[in-house]
């Protein structure tokens, strides 16, 4: 591993750590701040990915596969469906 991103996973672990002081320094301040500012940004980014996920479905273009289609029209139908049906009509 390299020295660079040895040194970003630390500064990361760094901001994790500075922002869960402040969380806990804010709840215990009592300030409804503190929970209000992360409920909202996790909310925020939630809803983010829902609507990127909607976006994505709406805008995809598929193209339909030819060979499936006249693959199952050219199937020739099985003995056995037949003899199914023989057996419901004699019931």
């Amino acid at each position: 591993m390299q020295e660079t991103t040895r040194a970003q996973g630390w500064a990361i672990c760094g901001g994790a750590g500075m922002a869960a002081l402040l969380f806990l320094i804010g709840i215990a301040k009592q300030n409804w701040w503190a929970l209000a500012i992360p409920v909202a940004i996790v909310t925020l980014f939630a809803l983010g990915l829902v609507a990127w996920v909607g976006y994505t479905i709406a805008t995809i273009q598929v193209e339909a596969d030819q060979t499936a289609e006249t693959a199952g029209a050219a199937a020739p139908k099985t003995a056995g469906a037949g003899r199914a049906g023989a057996t419901e009509d004699a019931a």
